[in-house]
């Protein structure tokens, strides 16, 4: 995958699309040039973001990389994303228009540049401030719990697991965070189990087997732990109508 590649500043031309090599070359000084404005420091992170959120599946396309692993049949065909929007605005080939060729890329290129716009402002406006919040909690892990492996939001909603893998790496302590804690929109504590990287169902460690299904007084009498509101199903989160609850489901869900 493309993905893997080294930083865009650095990345071999001869995997690079059109797309790819204007990135490489120009796309910092284009999204210092874009709003919303970016302070110095985190060009950097926002250059590698808008690579993987955007350009990369521009390239891979153009240079004919399949999206799903070889000889793995694709369960469906995605035919909403901007290679095939723009793919759409292509002259059919009985199509008679008095549109030419410069005018439909004319406007290709505006659609493009409009959801590049729109994806940038999501990385500056949404991504960073949830990466320095992701950054601040695993930094203030310690004061959560003793073992390191709890980390407390102050609120929840926002796009934490792909910067908490970032900020692992970058730490150098890849798979210690287990429970993330947060509150939701009614206030009420979620105890979250943190997946394993490169998963959607795998949880480092989830919640006790027996709790699973459970509700309010049934979850209290059999986890010991006041509080309680519910565990899911599948071990994955749980909440509890207080912050030292939802802790203490952590706690005991990693056995320190």
């Amino acid at each position: 995958m493309l993905r893997s590649l080294p930083p865009c500043s650095s990345l071999r031309s001869s995997q690079l699309s059109a797309t790819g090599l204007v990135y490489r070359h120009y796309g910092k000084a284009v999204i210092e040039s874009l709003p919303p404005s970016l302070s110095p420091p985190l060009l950097p992170f926002v250059y590698r973001r808008m690579y993987s959120s955007f350009v990369e599946a521009v390239d891979a396309i153009d240079n004919g990389i399949e999206s799903t692993p070889k000889g793995v049949e694709a369960l469906y065909k995605d035919t909403s994303c901007l290679s095939a929007r723009v793919g759409r605005m292509n002259k059919r080939w009985n199509e008679v228009s008095a549109e030419t060729d410069d005018q439909r890329f004319e406007r290709a290129s505006d659609m493009a540049g409009r959801e590049f716009e729109d994806v940038l402002r999501g990385i500056v406006e949404s991504e960073v401030p949830a990466r320095a919040l992701v950054e601040e909690a695993i930094r203030g892990r310690m004061e959560v719990h003793g073992s390191g492996e709890i980390i407390k939001f102050p609120s929840g909603g926002m796009p934490w697991k792909g910067h908490l893998y970032d900020l692992e790496g970058e730490m150098n302590i890849e798979g210690v965070i287990k429970f993330v804690l947060y509150t939701d929109t009614a206030g009420m504590w979620r105890v979250q189990a943190v997946t394993v990287k490169g998963t959607a169902f795998t949880n480092r460690v989830s919640l006790p087997a027996e709790w699973r299904g459970m509700r309010d007084a049934e979850l209290i009498k059999v986890s010991g732990i006041e509080g309680g509101k519910f565990v899911h199903a599948g071990g994955f989160i749980g909440g509890s109508e207080t912050y030292k609850g939802g802790k203490a489901m952590a706690v005991k869900a990693i056995g320190k």
